[in-house]
């Protein structure tokens, strides 16, 4: 998630800082137990209101179980710090714009665009609109949060590390980093836009574009800055996942299933954490996110939930270009930098929004001016919804709790233990015109117009038990609205290959929703290869590897397993070719934004149709040649595509090796439904971006309930929790998680308990 970010702030002067600091280069800590991890908690001195006793299982997963509902979220805070502390507060930091504070003066022009983006701009107004349940809820979680930090004894490394003190969270910390995991995605598309809007053939080229619903994925391969900050964006945000619900009518066990396995950046620890919590109003297991007090997925006794994005049309570029000087307002900003001289920038403001086009890594001198109108810098309440979500009993009452739910618009998915599936646009989006927009830029009377009334979950389409007995959702492109809920889509394989997978028999169990969760077929690929083979063998290849990239191609099944030499041989002459063809269509300026959009292969297929057949041989015969010359450095598709298990810092200089933790070969591709997303390349590369975590609920029984992360529950490092779970992940094994009290009471053995008979028990 951050890995890109850190490494570009690996220079000079962050070296010679780290050499001057000895904190930064103390070793790891010595490995503990689960044991000794859950006696470091500080359990005296917070105040409740009842007894809390936290329940836990060998991978530390925690199941609270509280006597009032208000001493709940405390729990909650105290649990996300103590599994979590050191990741939260580089969160926190992020989100505030405050990189530069960690990692010196190349993070500077980072910090600067994160300022204007201003993820914290509504938060003081969200807070005071804050209902009194969501407003107690939070303080609560604020209050566990701040007794750990200022109680426990020893701090995560990252504190040492990064520089970091003990500074107490606030309700709008909390707001605030809501708001970056509410990223809008289709920034990262935007600014590949930008950069063709000067051709001459821009018209036709966005016509072609929002009819396609491309979506650019996030460039790993462009200048270090644009690449750590597409990265941290991307990490983040919720800005993938598949989603499935299957009716009774399909599934051997008679009962609805809910799976889901969401896609966030490849880092440990990992985004989400697994827990589960029983109080009086609230009985919940699922995927949290530390730093927020909710469920993004999961289920009660009732019902089961879970979503994708849905690449919501949630912003608006607003063109500036004519609005009088006056009407626009500038703010100074001080940036601290670590060991060197803080910056101080302004940061200017209109009534839309942000200037967005100032941001240094996308401001041009002969460029358009535009203000950034999102929804996000709106009042919404995302964890009140998510609250009314957890209580939830019947799909009425699912689909009100997100009224008050704007950002990132999520397609969520339902399933409940009465047998009934649903799907919802859990968004609030500007009351726009149907039809394709004229431009990526958006004038300030239309843009208005637009944004004068909100549509929301309750105007918006819905689904309840459709007649083929599943939904499905993978970021696709949604069903017809009174308003466009979004122009620029992931492409459909994920979606295809679902489907695929669940109309082959009549009916699926848990299994075969396990084996789905680690398919890695990819349609758009064997398409593209069904048309460039026969164009390789009408070459006549005459040199033996050259041949024998055409034969491995032509075999190859369409699976990007590890083991696979086909889907080696095709991403190796894909590669090569994707250029080539690209700068015939667009020019050497644009081939790789070009290159780089995200239904790039269906749109080669078209350019191929009607392609001049002398361009195609030209990029043809050098690719060949390329793949073929390539094809001995690497045994197979994992030789090449690997899975490496780091934290942040790893890529920092000098002691990046010991956050480096393991490197595994890794089956799936960009768009595979195990998505393990990569930059186009013919070298050795790692995932940066995909399948993190996976959950699977039967809801013929409460307790059958399947998590598993990359990675594991605890950040502390070296912990006996740290990496447990990779394991789990690469074998497609499943930690299964209980809901009723006394199979929790019994098979989660290590006990902390709060209040007056505060106590640790390890053992």
């Amino acid at each position: 998630m951050f890995r890109s970010v850190l490494y570009s702030l690996a220079g000079m002067t962050v070296l010679a800082g780290l050499l001057s600091a000895c904190s930064v280069l103390a070793p790891l800590p010595d490995g503990t137990s689960s044991a000794d991890r859950l006696n470091a908690i500080p359990v005296a001195g917070l105040a409740l209101d009842g007894k809390v006793t936290i329940h836990w299982d060998d991978h530390q997963v925690p199941f609270i179980e509280a006597e009032k509902d208000a001493d709940l979220p405390v729990a909650i805070g105290l649990v996300h710090a103590h599994l979590r502390l050191g990741q939260m507060e580089l969160l926190r930091r992020i989100s505030q714009g405050r990189i530069a504070e960690m990692g010196g003066p190349l993070a500077t022009d980072i910090d600067e665009g994160l300022r204007i983006l201003n993820f914290g701009a509504a938060a003081e107004k969200i807070e005071a609109a804050l209902p009194p349940e969501s407003r107690a809820w939070l303080e609560g979680y604020v209050r566990g949060v701040n007794h750990y930090q200022q109680n426990v004894e020893r701090l995560p490394q990252e504190y040492r590390v990064l520089g970091l003190e003990r500074e107490p969270w606030t309700v709008r910390d909390v707001l605030t980093f809501g708001r970056l995991s509410g990223t809008d995605v289709n920034w990262l598309v935007y600014r590949g836009l930008l950069t063709l809007r000067d051709r001459a053939d821009w018209p036709e080229l966005w016509a072609r574009l929002v009819k396609e619903g491309t979506s650019s994925v996030p460039s790993f391969d462009a200048d270090a800055g644009q690449s750590a900050f597409n990265a941290l964006l991307a990490g983040v945000s919720k800005s993938g996942s598949n989603s499935l619900a299957v009716a009774p009518s399909r599934t051997t066990t008679g009962a609805a299933i809910m799976a889901n396995d969401p896609h966030l950046g490849i880092t440990v620890p990992n985004i989400w954490l697994i827990m589960g919590v029983h109080s009086p109003s609230y009985h919940v297991v699922g995927l949290s996110v530390p730093g927020l007090p909710i469920f993004a997925i999961g289920r009660n006794p009732r019902i089961s939930w879970g979503g994708t994005n849905m690449r919501a049309a949630s912003s608006d570029l607003v063109d500036i270009s004519t609005v009088p000087a006056g009407e626009i307002t500038t703010r100074q900003e001080t940036i601290k930098v670590r060991w060197w001289f803080d910056r101080d920038v302004s940061v200017r403001e209109t009534r839309w929004g942000p200037v967005l086009s100032d941001a240094p890594l996308l401001k041009r001198e002969d460029g358009p001016q535009f203000a950034l109108r999102w929804a996000g810098h709106q009042v919404s309440d995302e964890v009140g919804a998510m609250m009314k979500v957890a209580r939830a009993t019947n799909f009425h009452e699912f689909r009100n709790a997100f009224r008050t739910f704007a950002v990132s618009g999520q397609n969520m998915l339902y399933a409940d233990i009465d047998g009934n599936i649903g799907q919802v646009a859990a968004v609030q989006l500007p009351s726009r015109k149907n039809g394709l927009p004229g431009d990526v830029l958006v004038s300030p009377d239309r843009s208005d117009a637009a944004w004068a009334k909100m549509a929301d979950v309750s105007s918006l389409p819905v689904t309840i038990n459709p007649a083929d007995g599943f939904l499905l959702s993978a970021n696709n492109r949604p069903a017809p609205a009174d308003v466009p809920l979004g122009y620029f889509f992931s492409p459909d394989d994920r979606m295809i290959r679902m489907r695929e997978i669940l109309t082959e028999k009549d009916r699926v169990d848990i299994a075969d929703i396990r084996a789905l969760q680690r398919d890695v077929y990819m349609t758009s690929s064997v398409r593209l290869r069904d048309v460039l083979t026969p164009l390789l063998a009408s070459l006549n290849p005459s040199a033996p590897a050259e041949q024998e990239i055409v034969r491995l191609m032509a075999d190859w099944d369409g699976h990007y397993r590890a083991e696979s030499r086909g889907a080696l041989a095709f991403e190796l002459f894909y590669a090569a070719f994707k250029k080539r063809f690209a700068v015939s269509v667009m020019g050497e300026r644009d081939a790789d934004t070009y290159a780089g959009i995200g239904r790039i292969k269906t749109l080669l297929v078209d350019d191929l149709e009607r392609a001049d057949g002398a361009a195609v041989a030209a990029a043809l015969r050098p690719a060949l040649a390329s793949a073929a010359e390539r094809l001995s450095s690497f045994e197979n598709w994992g030789d090449m595509h690997r899975l490496a298990i780091s934290h942040p810092m790893g890529f920092l200089p000098l002691i990046g090796g010991r956050y480096r933790f393991a490197d595994y070969p890794v089956g799936g591709s960009s768009h595979s439904i195990m998505k393990t997303a990569h930059s186009t390349t013919d070298e050795q590369h790692n995932t940066r971006f995909g399948s993190n975590a996976r959950h699977i609920s039967d809801m013929s029984d409460m307790d059958k309930n399947y998590f598993v992360l990359l990675g594991g529950q605890d950040g502390w490092f070296q912990s006996a929790n740290f990496l447990d779970q990779v394991p789990y992940w690469l074998s497609g094994t499943y930690v299964q998680v209980p809901m009723r009290l006394d199979v929790v009471r019994e098979s989660f053995t290590r006990k902390t308990v709060l209040g007056a008979t505060a106590t640790r028990s390890g053992k």
